[in-house]
């Protein structure tokens, strides 16, 4: 379902980048017929049709797997009754390559096979009429949807069928050359960037095979227009890959044609084997050094990851708390580091399980997800508003919630500790740290268990400097001490959390536009409001207090109440010029075919470290003026709200979130250069100079 999707989104992107051509205007590009193996049809006794199709020149259509564009043929029958139609029995295709893509399908005269059968019941004597509602699309430098509504009338008779002269031989050899099913058993493992299929056949000919080709029967578990190497030993033959954009196709079986070429003393000859290739993963485990190098970028991008300007609001939050323990007893403080680890790996493992999860059911998401959703936003928003009022002294939440403040008992403060520690993970989603980039795109292609190992080292990495100060005694020398003067550094370390509500708006305005940040702000006023009520009653008692606390929890489900009225997420505008043109597949071929350089901007309006390269790096007069000097054409993919094609995007790079670089250069034949997630005016314009 998803190829399709993808190649029939390509199919009309390619109609809108060319000159169009009503298909009314012109005759067909594709004359298409329904014909028979037989000139009769026998009660329950099935028999062949086909479709066929002669092509014009220059023209082609599609096979069952279109590859990287396109649409196979479908069929649409209206059968007597008891009548069954098999699917189309599908010939070997042709390869079709179009600038940096790869197409499968035919050319000239194609005749694809169907098996009809009849049922048991039929009456001899009459007439069988058999018609369908054929489409297609055929493309050349433009692609054009045709459809034909097809017929063959057969009678039915009680003796042997006859057989049609005029198509009879050409059905059965077409029928002949079809696909069999393979003698040998095949499996596949795969890598981030490699896919091997093996086929276990110790009686090949080693010296006499020239080649072989693999075609997928389904979009995604490799890359189309990739080399594919072949290795033949006495076990038999072995396929190297470009792996495909889908990670979760390797997960499960691969099913396709091997073709493979010998070479006889007649001529070359081809056979077409259908496999059902197992991933050897299942079996053999995990790949142990791929998995602990994740591991170890995964605990190196946590680690960084507290460097990154999405955390640092939190920084407040976990200065203060350090600081209001600093008099402790170290075993204390060896507590508050354990409850804040907790609460960090047990958020890391809620957000990585429900990430692989839902990647496992088909969803097209990556790090950061949550935040595509304008109500989790919105509710954020929220929670940090209502912390900032606590830090300015308008509200005392309770150190249940916030542990903070040089007044807290250090018996009451470890729920204070774990929740700081969930509180940072979720700030820090925004970002993508140096490391986690490699690490994530790996655990989203593997098992559940593995995956959420890969996230566990990242949230480590990420509570593993404070829990560090917690643990060696000798550093805590460094830390100021408690006293009255952290009611002034409360109320000042406010206003990064109050930035950062302001920022989360903004954040909102762009998924929802007007409406939903109209509903934002009325939702923390009315935040605002349960908060001074709840503090303004706090020692009130009777009715008073009653009516209080009534209206304080009216306003707090009033104001979550209010993003479920914002619209449906909208894509955000790209009106600024420095952003570039907006990145479809089909943009980016056509350049890469005309021989343009193009820059790609995978980003989001969430995303910290996207916002920062974008205004000090590539909106500088620096980097402005080498796109321009060299040619280079700034494409945006904007992921801020959920976007399947940017998703398969990122996959394809082994990429979970943003932000993602690629620099093409002029050539089709080579690939995009990545650079960092970070980056600096050197860094870009270097990779320009390489050009």
């Amino acid at each position: 379902m998803l190829g399709g999707m993808v190649r029939t989104l390509l199919a009309v992107l390619v109609l809108l980048a060319s000159t169009w051509t009503p298909a009314r205007a012109e005759a067909p590009k594709v004359e298409t017929t329904l014909v028979g193996e037989t000139v009769s049809v026998r009660p329950g006794e099935p028999f062949w049709i086909a479709l066929h199709q002669r092509i014009a020149p220059g023209w082609h259509t599609y096979w069952r797997n279109p590859g990287d564009s396109g649409e196979a043929v479908t069929l649409t029958w209206s059968l007597p009754p008891g009548f069954v139609a098999d699917d189309i029995a599908w010939p070997l295709p042709e390869r079709l390559p179009v600038g940096p893509v790869m197409s499968f399908g035919f050319t000239g005269e194609v005749i694809l096979p169907i098996r009809i059968t009849p049922p048991a019941g039929l009456e001899p004597g009459g007439r069988v009429d058999l018609r369908a509602q054929a489409s297609w699309l055929v493309c050349a430098d433009i692609c054009i949807p045709e459809e034909a509504l097809v017929a063959l009338s057969l009678p039915a008779l009680a003796g042997a069928p006859g057989a049609d002269p005029r198509w009879a031989g050409r059905i059965a050899a077409t029928r002949a050359a079809l696909p069999r099913p393979s003698p040998w058993p095949a499996s596949f493992s795969a890598t981030p960037d490699v896919v091997t299929l093996a086929m276990v056949a110790p009686g090949l000919a080693r010296d006499r095979i020239v080649e072989a080709f693999f075609f997928p029967y389904a979009w995604g578990p490799i890359d189309h227009a990739g080399a594919q190497e072949l290795e033949v030993s006495p076990a038999g033959l072995t396929l190297r890959m470009r792996r495909g954009p889908l990670p979760d196709a390797v997960t499960r079986p691969i099913e396709g044609v091997l073709v493979v070429t010998e070479r006889l003393e007649s001529g070359p000859s081809r056979q077409a084997l259908v496999l059902r290739a197992m991933p050897t993963t299942s079996r053999a485990g995990v790949a142990w050094p791929a998995f602990a190098s994740a591991l170890g970028l995964a605990l190196l991008g946590g680690l960084v990851l507290n460097l990154m300007p999405c955390v640092l609001p939190v920084l407040s939050v976990k200065v203060l708390a350090l600081m209001a323990h600093a008099d402790a007893t170290p075993a204390v403080r060896r507590r508050h580091g354990a409850a804040y680890a907790a609460g960090v790996l047990l958020a890391f493992g809620v957000v990585g399980g429900a990430l692989v999860g839902l990647r496992a059911g088909g969803e097209q998401i990556g790090w950061g997800f949550h935040l595509q959703s304008p109500t989790f936003v919105t509710l954020l928003a929220y929670v940090l508003f209502a912390m900032a009022l606590g830090l300015s002294g308008v509200v005392v939440i309770g150190s249940g919630l916030t542990a903070l403040g040089s007044g807290l008992a250090a018996q009451t403060g470890y729920r204070g500790s774990f929740l700081a520690g969930v509180l940072a993970t979720v700030v820090a989603t925004p970002c993508t740290a140096p490391f986690m980039a490699t690490a994530l795109g790996y655990a989203v292609t593997q098992p559940a268990p593995v995956a959420l190992a890969v996230f566990g080292a990242l949230g480590l990495g990420l509570a593993l400097p404070y829990v560090l100060l917690t643990l060696v005694p000798g550093w805590m020398r460094f830390v100021p001490r408690p006293g009255r003067w952290m009611q002034r550094l409360e109320q000042l370390l406010a206003f990064p959390l109050y930035a950062t509500v302001a920022w989360l708006v903004w954040v909102l305005s762009q998924q929802t536009g007007v409406v939903g940040l109209g509903a934002c702000l009325g939702g923390l006023v009315l935040i605002a409001l349960a908060a001074w009520l709840h503090e303004a009653t706090r020692h009130a008692t009777g009715i008073g207090r009653a009516v209080a606390r009534t209206i304080t929890a009216l306003s707090v489900v009033a104001a979550i109440a209010l993003p479920q009225l914002a619209p449906a997420a909208a894509p955000r505008p790209m009106a600024a010029e420095s952003e570039g043109e907006r990145f479809t597949p089909a943009r980016l071929a056509a350049l890469r075919a005309q021989g343009v350089p193009v820059f790609v901007n995978v980003t989001a309006a969430w995303c910290i470290t996207c916002l920062v390269n974008e205004r000090v790096v590539l909106r500088s007069p620096a980097v402005t003026e080498g796109f321009a000097r060299k040619g280079v054409v700034h494409l945006t993919a904007d992921w801020t709200n959920r976007d399947p094609e940017i998703s398969r995007m990122l996959a394809a790079f082994d990429r979970s979130g943003v932000p993602l670089y690629l620099l093409y250069p002029r050539s089709e034949r080579r690939a995009a250069t990545l650079l960092p997630q970070l980056l600096t005016e050197r860094i870009v314009l270097d990779s320009l100079d390489r050009l």
